[in-house]
């Protein structure tokens, strides 16, 4: 985006719709860590997108399933196998988790309030 401002042009980094992507990634970020952090029982550095979930964040295939059935609840959403089987840094996951929820927009952070699941 380029701004002009007393006959100088600037050029800005982000636009409004880039900024509220970051920050709605930054609240997933936040709430995977608290989720992980739940799961391991242990408390983590903020994770970053080009952390391994295996080799840096020390997870086994066990964690990683308590983490995404953790994600699951929280978000109510499904993550497939074939979905994960992509999955190897944090970023990844974010990517993933940023996919699913498009179209669960409202829903929050904390999983109360979200929408049921319709009976068959």
């Amino acid at each position: 985006m380029l701004l002009v401002w007393k006959g100088k042009e600037y050029q800005l980094g982000a636009t409004h719709q880039e900024m509220r992507r970051m920050s709605a990634r930054e609240t997933l970020r936040s709430t995977l860590l608290s989720l992980l952090e739940e799961e391991m029982g242990q408390t983590f550095a903020l994770p970053q997108d080009d952390q391994d979930l295996r080799e840096t964040l020390g997870l086994d295939s066990v964690d990683l399933v308590g983490l995404v059935m953790r994600i699951e609840r929280e978000f109510r959403v499904r993550l497939s196998p074939e979905e994960l089987a992509t999955v190897k840094r944090v970023g990844d996951l974010l990517d993933l988790m940023e996919a699913k929820l498009v179209g669960h927009p409202d829903v929050p952070s904390s999983g109360a309030g979200a929408p049921e699941a319709s009976a068959p």
